[in-house]
């Protein structure tokens, strides 16, 4: 039974980390207004402004004591980050298991932080949430869904995403499971470690930037081969806007109906969640949801994420 952490209402204590590469400092401090706009008391932590070594926002060891710290810290109501990148995956062997299943909190974040998602869902059964981030999203005018985000972290239950949220029907039919997923470059990435992605019995969701078709029927052919999609109820993937062009949409959704030809669940695409350019659906995972590819396409979701 995974753990729901605590609903994020006004006046809520944010930690806000930078558990993978260097963001920009006016992005952070942009981010951190719009958080104080909404309500909520962020709280930057030393190593949020990065600094290396490279392109790291510190050493791992610090890197994870800003996280470790966040959780431990009573005050402390959720964690988001400012910005992916690169670099969380250096994490996993350092995180404190037991310190994180005892202190539960909303962890926020997305594309690289889909290593400690899985982490966070597979080792500690914290329900996570692939979500905006301070620099990447906050400081972005419109950067935010602002409905999804209140529905999700303010506890709302039987609530769902739509066509009006960019879902449309790549392969029809109905099915339940837990909402799992994120950036499929490091889920695949994970495969052959102790840390591999956790698929079974889920509505996965995927996403990524900058991946071509080619790359897509590539990584999925891999999750498949790995076995990774055995189990798996159904698939939605994100807008695909950050990977191809309009005149490429077609043939990267050809590549996908390919490389999922002997895949029987339902299929949706273009949920605006993760990299996105428009505003950014909030995504709570390890709660059961229900994806109904009808002709008007919708994901379900079946609970609340928090308490």
């Amino acid at each position: 039974m995974s753990v729901k952490p605590k609903a994020l209402r006004k006046g809520a204590r944010l930690a806000v980390v930078s558990p993978a590469s260097t963001p920009q400092r006016h992005l952070v401090d942009k981010g951190v207004s719009a958080l104080r706009e909404l309500g909520y008391e962020p709280v930057v932590y030393p190593h949020a402004y990065g600094g290396g070594p490279l392109y790291y926002a510190g050493t791992a060891q610090q890197r994870v004591s800003d996280l470790h710290a966040a959780f431990a810290d009573k005050t402390i109501d959720g964690i988001i980050c400012s910005r992916g990148g690169w670099g969380t995956a250096e994490l996993l062997p350092l995180l404190d298991t037991e310190l994180i299943r005892t202190n539960p909190k909303a962890f926020i974040g997305y594309s690289d932080h889909t290593s400690l998602h899985n982490y966070f869902q597979t080792y500690c059964d914290l329900n996570t949430f692939y979500a905006p981030m301070v620099a990447a999203d906050f400081a972005r005018e419109n950067g935010v869904d602002r409905t999804s985000w209140r529905a999700v972290f303010e506890g709302a239950a039987n609530w769902k995403l739509t066509p009006a949220d960019g879902l449309r029907v790549l392969r029809p039919g109905k099915a339940e499971g837990v909402l799992r997923g994120g950036c499929i470059s490091i889920l695949a990435q994970s495969l052959g470690t102790p840390w591999a992605a956790e698929t079974g019995n889920s509505i996965l969701f995927l996403e990524d930037i900058g991946t071509k078709p080619y790359q897509w029927d590539r990584i999925l052919l891999h999750l498949r081969w790995a076995g990774r999609l055995d189990t798996v109820q159904g698939i939605v993937f994100g807008d695909m806007k950050q990977c191809v062009g309009p005149e490429d949409m077609q043939l990267l959704e050809d590549a996908i109906q390919h490389s999922l030809r002997d895949f029987a669940g339902p299929v949706a695409i273009g949920l605006r969640s993760g990299h996105v350019s428009e505003p950014n659906i909030s995504m709570p995972l390890g709660v059961r949801c229900a994806l109904d590819c009808s002709a008007e396409p919708e994901l379900n979701f079946l609970e609340s994420a928090v308490v």
